[in-house]
């Protein structure tokens, strides 16, 4: 039996001395229980409401890292580490072991081919062919290319233009921001490219972050136009997160606070079972993060700069994704 939230709790407002992720169980119980059903691209339906907030502190090296079930860190590191790079293809991704991504290039494959081909084998070939995995690895201009590499065209003559070899680096030039200019608001990072959301495999869901700089502390907002609360977005919070931390370690701040903002916030119909498992559970613990060295740069980190102590989470839930 699901209960539906407690009398008069706003989602987001919770009291100081709760624990941050009962927001986000809060939030769960609600859609389940009163969010609109609807039908999706995937054709699995969803249970849906329409703006939320998350607020969580990040002081003293605390993370929104779930308890209430396993949450791979590592995993959500290396794939924003990979975004950093720029690079779109699973490749890299597939090499470390993190198949976040393999779904959907796996799917048109099948798609293209009739070849059933299972996705650990799929993801073999991909590390081990570099000409099968440029013709079926990459996921168009997503996320870390708008981050690093957004598009530039200049005028090539005769009403021609030509795209620059080197794009905006959005990300370079926040950390420069953020140190010459900290009272901005011009601090974002945006992944919401309209002129080539065709040519992407998922158009960005985590789309536009933010940055506030106040009393020596960097916050961030994100704003995330679709949100799989059960699987996305415990990932979702850990990167934003990490991404805010990352920049304070840089640019000489405290971290301050994340402020996580979703859109169309949903759980899956075939969820179910996730959901009642991980409701009937209490968050415990407050999991923080140390970084370990500060490169020269925001794109020299690598995961073993980060080492997460005092998170001790309940048994992993799974469920599948929605492709």
């Amino acid at each position: 039996m699901i209960h539906t939230p407690h009398s008069g709790a706003a989602i987001g407002a919770a009291s100081p001395a709760a624990h941050w992720e009962e927001q986000y169980l809060d939030l769960m119980r609600r859609i389940w229980a009163e969010g609109d059903e609807r039908r999706d691209r995937t054709g699995v339906g969803t249970r849906s409401i329409f703006g939320a907030t998350i607020r969580c502190d990040l002081s003293d090296g605390r993370m929104p890292l779930v308890t209430t079930k396993r949450v791979f860190w590592k995993t959500a590191t290396r794939e924003f580490l990979w975004f950093l790079t720029g690079n779109t293809n699973i490749r890299a991704l597939c090499a470390q072991g993190v198949e976040i991504w393999t779904d959907w290039p796996l799917a048109h494959y099948r798609r293209e081919t009739g070849e059933d081909i299972s996705r650990k084998d799929f993801s073999a070939r991909i590390v081990e062919d570099a000409e099968f995995a440029a013709r079926w690895g990459d996921l168009g201009p997503v996320y870390g290319k708008q981050w690093v590499n957004w598009p530039v065209y200049e005028p090539a003559g005769d009403g021609l233009f030509r795209q620059r070899a080197q794009g905006i680096n959005q990300v370079a030039e926040l950390v420069e921001a953020l140190k010459s200019n900290p009272g901005s608001r011009r601090h974002i990072v945006e992944g919401w490219n309209v002129a080539e959301l065709d040519s992407m495999a998922l158009p960005p869901c985590h789309k536009t972050y933010q940055f506030h700089v106040a009393d020596g502390k960097l916050s961030g907002i994100l704003y995330q136009r679709s949100a799989d609360l059960a699987l996305g977005v415990p990932f979702n919070l850990w990167s934003a997160a990490l991404f805010v931390r990352m920049l304070a370690h840089q640019c000489g701040l405290e971290a301050g606070e994340l402020v996580w903002m979703g859109g169309d916030v949903h759980l899956y119909l075939n969820h179910a079972e996730l959901v009642e498992a991980q409701l009937a559970r209490v968050p415990d613990g407050v999991p923080r993060l140390a970084i370990t060295r500060r490169p020269d740069s925001i794109f020299g980190y690598t995961i073993e700069d980060f080492v997460v102590s005092d998170y001790t989470p309940q048994a992993a839930l799974s469920a599948p994704v929605a492709v």
